[in-house]
């Protein structure tokens, strides 16, 4: 049921990604903006054929290579069972949905529609996979680090002869 649940919040990801990247390829002229929405970001499409800031522009089996194996260990994963914690879950499902996402437009089309822009800050032009991918990678991140600690007694250690 579970792993139902997750596969239904990268479902919504990768729909609500290529319902905002098919809105803005509708009504936003390629290399064209939108006026600044609250001064804090404005609508851009544009095309990336890389990642971040165009880096390995054109590597698309790059991508899709990256993309399976992290499907594969995610099956791993859930095969063997070797996560037990449901915000761990949640968060690869969010880079999961965002990676598909991606994807999706890398093999239809060669590139990526980008269409989000800061205005406070000179940022690369990205979408709504891409923010779900930071998310769940940021958050993962945090809570390994911080939250997943084992606690340990003090009599849970053994002296050192």
């Amino acid at each position: 049921m579970f792993y139902g649940i997750l596969a239904a919040i990268a479902a919504a990801i990768v729909g609500l990604d290529q319902w905002t990247k098919a809105l803005t390829v509708a009504h936003v002229p390629l290399h064209e903006d939108l006026p600044s929405i609250l001064g804090i970001f404005h609508i851009t499409h544009t095309k990336n054929s890389g990642a971040i800031w165009g880096i390995l522009s054109g590597q698309i089996w790059l991508f899709v290579l990256v993309m399976v194996l992290f499907l594969g260990v995610l099956a791993v994963l859930i095969w063997r069972k070797w996560l037990t914690k449901k915000f761990e879950w949640v968060c690869l499902a969010f880079i999961a949905g965002g990676g598909i996402g991606n994807m999706i437009d890398r093999l239809a089309c060669g590139t990526v529609t980008d269409m989000i822009e800061f205005d406070f800050v000179k940022f690369p032009v990205f979408n709504v996979a891409d923010c779900f991918i930071t998310v769940g990678c940021f958050a993962l991140l945090v809570y390994i680090l911080f939250f997943d600690r084992e606690r340990k007694n003090d009599t849970d250690h053994t002296p050192v002869t």
